[in-house]
């Protein structure tokens, strides 16, 4: 499958990286490609410059926010939180219409200092704000409430006993994205609902984030144990 990756940082990375290595055709996509690929040192996080990072994984290809989404059957929005909306706006409707989006992306506002807080909670969440900008696309809530690797390779951790959440309004494209998920090695996918339920794992990420505090790693994730037979 062609799928374009928007977002360069540690999880447009790692999920480009875990794409190819399923076979598929990735385009991660970027505000300016120059400008990226002109940086000579390493993120915030450590990640060498994406000219390095290219060269190391050579089947990913660098492209405009508006070149990955066309190139994508599926796009997966693996932009900061409080970028996206502009990054999906660069992507262009016309890009993006029709397609399955996975919004892997969390609203963390970090303008008051750490931990970040969320700039949207309870009666509204990004998801749902993405999801009504862009009235075609067939918005799909998943993966964000976890680290990057893990949402690549679920395996790390538990043999891959874990859970994770989906929520969007289109049920055939829930379907395909969970059919995409197992790929990636997850068994337990939970549909929550409508888009309206990615209200819940947005604001898992305050619990998310002090758990990294009290853990010192940021390897853990949640699982959801159920009665027996249910």
């Amino acid at each position: 499958m062609n799928i374009g990756v928007l977002g360069t940082g540690t999880v447009g990375r790692t999920i480009a990286a875990r794409l190819v290595e399923l076979g598929h055709s990735v385009i991660i996509g970027t505000r300016d490609p120059a400008k990226t690929l002109a940086r000579t040192e390493s993120d915030g996080m450590g990640n060498p410059p994406p000219s390095v990072w290219l060269e190391q994984n050579p089947k990913v290809k660098l492209g405009s926010f508006a070149e990955a989404a066309a190139h994508g059957e599926m796009v997966v929005n693996a932009t900061n939180g409080d970028g996206s909306l502009d990054a999906l706006k660069a992507a262009s409707e016309a890009n993006l219409n029709g397609k399955i989006l996975i919004d892997i992306a969390n609203p963390l506002d970090g303008s008051k200092g750490m931990p970040p807080s969320l700039f949207v909670s309870n009666t509204d969440s990004l998801g749902e704000q993405i999801q009504r900008a862009f009235p075609d696309v067939k918005v799909v809530k998943a993966l964000n409430t976890m680290n990057a690797h893990l949402m690549a390779n679920p395996q790390l951790l538990a043999n891959g006993d874990h859970t994770v959440f989906m929520s969007g309004n289109e049920v055939a494209a829930k379907a395909a994205v969970s059919e995409l998920l197992r790929t990636f090695g997850w068994e337990d996918i939970i549909d929550l609902g409508a888009i309206t339920t990615a209200r819940g794992p947005e604001m898992y990420l305050p619990i998310w984030l002090r758990l990294w505090g009290a853990l010192q790693t940021s390897l853990f994730q949640v699982k959801v144990v159920r009665k027996a037979g249910n």
